[in-house]
């Protein structure tokens, strides 16, 4: 019996030992899984820049001749000379095909003999009328047959000239579509002119970036026929309607180089200097919390932050213009927002 006693306390005493020694275990544990009570959350900042800032864009667009005629026939019949081939430059007013113009000369010749003899009979009833031995109607009449002769001048004069075929402009001949004894028509192009002394540049360009252009803004353009060379233009037409894309059609007037030549058809890049602010309120893209539809920064303020809505101007490489929501002397977070809330203490660390 005594020894059953013995037993029974022994054990009682070592069951005791192992539930002491789990309870200190478990109590060991909670302190070291017990979380530390944050007082304040470590940031990185960076003060509100005031600086200038300008956006560029760059554009492709396709280089045009400043103007491309279509030279027409206004006669009938047959060419008996040619005074053009193709690539030959043709100053403006040059002729460039002979109709037969046989019968045309002709009714030329004829149109001036019958407005001379008008002429003629014209002064002497008007001297017969001084005499009074013509009537009032014999004068008019002779008038009315001046004025025919005129108008009949007039018209054969334009008929003969209009054998000799010239070209409106000055420029290059880039096709032609008649040969020696052809048959023209009225209307028929014979010949394209096109005046590449200065040339334009054709191109869309997004609304969005259409509306910070305007006319004579200088832009810089390039070419792959020229690396490392940049040539000059200026924005000489903004449409005022856009495409189905909502682009608008804008057009840059190029000089020429003589010494780097450029030919209608070309690409160009174009590269726009939109947008230039004299001073602008900057901070880094990465400073903002959520998207730029609904832009928001932490700005520093003491030992705690405060988020401040902003409104977003121009974007250009990774800084941002804000239009409103921040000065040019505060300080705001760039590393650690995402943890953070309104109000809330910071560190900051370097």
């Amino acid at each position: 019996m005594k020894k059953v006693v013995i037993v029974l306390v022994i054990l009682v005493v070592v069951v005791g030992g192992v539930v002491f020694t789990l309870m200190s275990n478990k109590e060991k544990m909670q302190a070291q899984t017990k979380p530390d009570i944050i007082t304040a959350y470590p940031v990185s900042i960076a003060a509100v820049e005031q600086r200038q800032l300008s956006q560029t864009l760059s554009l492709v667009g396709t280089i045009t001749a400043n103007r491309e005629v279509a030279v027409v026939s206004e006669t009938q019949g047959r060419v008996t000379n040619l005074a053009f081939d193709m690539g030959d430059y043709k100053g403006a007013g040059s002729v460039l095909a002979q109709v037969d113009d046989e019968l045309k000369a002709a009714s030329f010749h004829m149109a001036e003999a019958n407005l001379e003899k008008a002429k003629k009979d014209l002064d002497r009833y008007e001297s017969l009328y001084k005499e009074k031995t013509a009537t009032d109607v014999q004068v008019e009449g002779m008038r009315i047959a001046y004025k025919n002769a005129e108008t009949q001048l007039v018209v054969a004069r334009r008929q003969y000239r209009d054998t000799k075929i010239t070209t409106p402009v000055a420029g290059e001949v880039v096709s032609r579509t008649i040969e020696l004894g052809s048959m023209v028509q009225p209307g028929m192009v014979i010949a394209n002119v096109v005046d590449i002394s200065t040339l334009k540049v054709k191109l869309n360009v997004p609304e969005q970036d259409a509306f910070k252009m305007k006319r004579g803004d200088k832009v810089s353009i390039t070419t792959e026929v020229y690396p490392g060379v940049t040539l000059t233009g200026t924005i000489t037409t903004i449409s005022a309607k856009a495409d189905e894309a909502h682009t608008y059609p804008v057009e840059i007037a190029l000089a020429n180089s003589k010494d780097h030549p450029l030919r209608a058809g070309m690409f160009g890049r174009v590269n726009f200097e939109a947008v230039r602010r004299e001073s602008a309120v900057v901070i880094p893209r990465e400073a903002l919390v959520g998207s730029i539809r609904k832009p928001q920064v932490y700005v520093v303020n003491g030992d705690k932050v405060q988020l401040r809505d902003l409104i977003i101007g121009m974007e250009t490489g990774t800084d941002l213009e804000v239009l409103q929501g921040l000065s040019g002397s505060e300080t705001i977070v760039v590393g650690g927002q995402n943890n953070l809330q309104d109000g809330v203490k910071v560190v900051v660390v370097k």
